[in-house]
């Protein structure tokens, strides 16, 4: 007795009466329903009239049952209410305030914009019975029910409304999500993992606390093992789960849908190792994400690649339609050097992997892709992962994965995609869809195994609860206006960088000042747009109408001859800008690749906005990228181009470095001394890009692959076993890679693992070498190289990479020839005019 008393103590008050009344609650009142409000909109609630009295003892009566009410004086506001809240439970409009001459919107208006945006959410309609018979019927087959406000009483109303909310909010709750939030409320005693027993365990150390309380509780609480029932199998994909995960199928339009824990980087291994054993042949996208590549090394396939294009800005261009014919792979199968090499006879392409959308918002026509390469292989793997919203707007029909087709010999299509990107769910969730071959339907349980390779037995539940809810956002009308919304946010803020740069740089004003600080962003996009292509005269794109480019496919699909893009050889309706993904251009470089006399380097941009608070996806050295989504509000977009003002003033103002970057200054005294200005700064780095043809270098980069001289998973093997030495970037010349290179982000490999460097592919060790001078150059605006290592001290920043180790070169590795040596770098002087130190100078 004694040592329960003293047990029962020593527990926490956060673990007893505090949680239990919360449980008591949620279980009296339903789930949530303290959290929604009712709007109500008339104007009698204001009004000494029977009818105001008898409404504000409704609001009495449902606010004591524990739901809060919103009231709004006419229609107009209510719609702002609505538009502006989420957290609605039911919509009371009344009808009867139709007549008011002072009403400027009608409450069926209003209707059909809830119906848009939410199909379930009850609206009644108050009104008396001799006013019923005026409703039309398209209004009344939207609406609930009606409130009879002068026969029914207030405890009766209040009633009624409580028990369609609490069926709404139930149902509002998705599957494994509910079970979850029920199970986690009823306060169980656990016996299992994990062992922080609901976060008990961190409250037993300083530290432990500091981590509970910045969470909070039901982090801790909804954090369970495997070893709860309730909950299902996400590896057996049983109970809750696995009705989640059908729901997700019917809503992302897929015959079966699989979530998973650990990125699309996960999702993308668990596809190969279902369809691809050693030896396999792989139709892969050179421009995939490095999950590709490392889906390759584990499973031994020999890869084979789709070379896209790219443009003098760096960014990545679509695969031509021609490489998707079959004559095309077959070429490339037969000349390829690992097929060669390792003499397959089954030449057979196992899966087809394409990357879509780009990197940078280009989607192809998927539907004729699945067209090309049915006629290839039975496995087509979309790596969608910025791409999940396609399926929920009409603007992207038929450029997706799991688009509706009607070819008869279908091969298996895969879409992977990460949810957690661009909707709404924790960093790592992620789908994968997927739809059947009619003649051959995939077998589920073989695909499970690979599935349960690469998924832990001890899934994080708070993960899997996101996919469920973002499922259920998605669902329906409700999906769709998200995405609306977020397109038009994108083009608003598309077509206002438009108008600031003609306003600054091209009005008859702007070119009568002839001032160098007329200059602005320039948005990557089409100049003009036809609405009807071949009927109307084509319109700049800030004068289209925003329904007009919502909805208008037309409007940003790539068309040849024209300029803007940058891209040789496109063909029409092959490929689309998708206006959500916002590549903004600095000044400095253009399409063709030449170099203006001004020029501000991206790095430089984005470093500031950083400092603004304001983080970019990726940045090139004249471009970068913003991402819309249903997560960016007016608020977000009006202070990047607060901040893009910000820095324009500070340029045009000719501001000294330690103003404008006061950290970096502080840290590299030797290289930014106080006299050193950001139009200095951005001059200095602009014209070293330009004396180098950093445009031209990039292109060919990318457009010429190095030898293949072994499988990466051999090479990797050789990595493992510690065959390998690191070589300076310089002496790269003939020596096989035992890495992947690639620039991040987006993380798209330029040597791939058992790739040679070689004489036609010299460029490569060319652009290493600019980035590696690059950074000792300009400290604090380092460009991220995965696979590189580097050794960097104030005086040195050396590349090096893990190559295999070669008898010819194990001797001594020979100097660079001096065709492939660096070109000499311009180093950076102290006050006094001298050089760092000579071995810098000469490095």
């Amino acid at each position: 007795f004694v040592f329960l008393t003293s047990a029962m103590e020593s527990i926490d008050d956060d673990f007893s009466e505090e949680t239990f009344a919360k449980a008591k609650i949620t279980q009296k009142s339903g789930p949530l329903r303290s959290d929604y409000h009712i709007l109500i909109c008339s104007a009698h609630l204001t009004q000494r009239t029977f009818e105001g009295k008898t409404l504000r003892n409704i609001i009495s009566r449902l606010e004591a049952k524990d739901m809060p009410v919103i009231s709004a004086a006419s229609f107009q506001e209510g719609r702002q209410v609505f538009r502006s809240r989420q957290d609605l439970s039911a919509v009371l409009l009344d009808w009867d305030q139709e007549r008011s001459k002072h009403e400027p919107i009608k409450p069926n208006e209003i209707i059909i914009e809830i119906r848009k945006r939410n199909e379930d959410i009850p609206i009644y309609l108050i009104t008396d019975r001799l006013s019923v018979q005026d409703i039309p019927v398209p209004v009344i087959s939207k609406i609930s029910g009606y409130i009879w406000t002068t026969e029914d009483t207030p405890d009766f109303i209040a009633g009624r409304i409580e028990r369609r909310v609490d069926t709404y909010l139930k149902d509002l709750q998705p599957p494994f999500f509910e079970r979850l939030m029920h199970y986690a409320l009823k306060a169980n005693y656990s016996w299992h993992t994990p062992g922080h027993m609901g976060g008990v365990a961190f409250l037993k150390s300083p530290a432990g606390r500091a981590f509970y309380s910045f969470f909070g509780e039901n982090v801790f609480r909804a954090d369970l093992s495997c070893s709860v029932p309730e909950l299902g199998s996400l590896l057996e994909h049983t109970g809750v789960v696995g009705k989640s995960e059908t729901q997700a199928a019917r809503v992302f339009g897929s015959e079966q849908t699989y979530f998973v824990m650990n990125g699309t980087s996960t999702a993308n291994k668990i596809v190969f190792h279902s369809c691809v054993t050693p030896n396999d042949i792989v139709m892969v996208d050179r421009n995939c994400h490095k999950s590709i590549m490392h889906a390759i090394i584990m499973t031994g396939a020999i890869p084979v690649y789709f070379t896209p294009t790219r443009n003098s800005y760096g960014i990545i261009g679509p695969i031509h339609v021609d490489q998707f014919e079959e004559a095309s792979i077959r070429t490339k199968i037969d000349t390829n050097a690992l097929v060669q090499k390792y003499n397959i006879q089954d030449k057979s392409v196992k899966l087809c992997v394409v990357t879509n959308s780009t990197y940078d918002g280009l989607c192809y026509n998927a539907n004729n892709i699945k067209d090309c390469l049915a006629q290839v292989s039975k496995n087509i793997l979309f790596d969608e992962a910025w791409f999940a919203y396609a399926k929920f707007h009409p603007l992207y029909s038929g450029r997706y994965g799991m688009a509706e087709h009607t070819l008869e010999k279908y091969p298996h299509v895969f879409a992977t995609q990460s949810t957690h990107k661009l909707l709404a769910a924790f960093s790592q969730a992620s789908m994968i869809h997927m739809k059947s071959s009619s003649s051959d339907p995939i077998v589920h349980d073989r695909f499970n195994e690979a599935f349960m390779m690469h998924t832990s037995t001890s899934p994080q539940y708070s993960i899997i609860a996101s996919l469920d809810v973002a499922t259920k956002m998605m669902t329906g009308d409700g999906g769709t206006a998200l995405i609306n919304d977020t397109l038009e946010e994108a083009i608003i803020f598309r077509k206002k960088m438009e108008n600031i740069f003609n306003e600054l740089s091209t009005t008859k004003k702007a070119k009568e000042k002839q001032s160098k600080k007329n200059w602005w962003f320039k948005v990557w996009q089409p100049d003009d747009v036809q609405v009807k292509p071949g009927k109307t005269t084509p319109k700049p794109i800030e004068k289209a109408s925003h329904e007009t480019l919502k909805t208008k496919a037309d409007c940003w699909v790539l068309l040849p001859g024209e300029t803007w893009h940058g891209f040789e050889g496109v063909e029409s309706s092959h490929i689309m800008l998708d206006p959500i993904k916002v590549t903004i251009l600095t000044p400095g470089s253009e399409v063709g690749g030449t170099f203006g006399n001004v020029g501000i380097p991206a790095s430089i941009v984005s470093t500031f906005l950083r400092t603004r608070g304001i983080v970019v996806e990726k940045t090139g050295f004249y471009s970068f990228l913003i991402l819309f989504s249903m997560g960016i509000t007016k608020g977000k977009s009006g202070s990047l181009i607060a901040a893009l003002f910000e820095f324009k003033h500070y340029f045009d103002q000719n501001a000294p470095l330690y103003e404008v970057f006061p950290d970096i200054a502080e840290e590299n005294p030797w290289r930014y001394p106080e006299a050193r200005t950001l139009p200095q700064l951005c001059s200095e780095m602009h014209e070293y890009l330009a004396k180098r043809n950093f445009s031209q270098l990039v292109s060919s980069v990318y457009s010429v692959m190095p030898e293949q001289a072994m499988k990466p998973q051999e090479a990797y093997n050789a990595l493992v076993r510690g065959e390998v030495e690191h070589v300076p970037v310089a002496q790269l010349m003939n020596r096989v890679s035992a890495v992947m290179v690639a620039p991040y982000p987006p993380g798209i490999p330029i040597v791939m693992p058992g790739e040679r460097i070689t004489s036609s592919t010299k460029d490569l060790i060319q652009f290493l070498t600019l980035m590696e001078h690059f950074d000792m150059r300009f400290p604090g605006f380092e460009t991220e190289i995965h696979g590189v290592h580097i050794e960097r001290t104030n005086t040195k920043c050396i590349y090096k990479v893990l190559c295999l180790k070669d008898p010819l070169f194990e001797s001594s590795i020979p100097n660079p020839s001096p065709i492939d040596s660096p070109a000499p770098v311009d180093l950076p002087k102290h006050k006094t005019g001298s050089y760092v130190t000579v071995e810098a100078e000469q490095h």
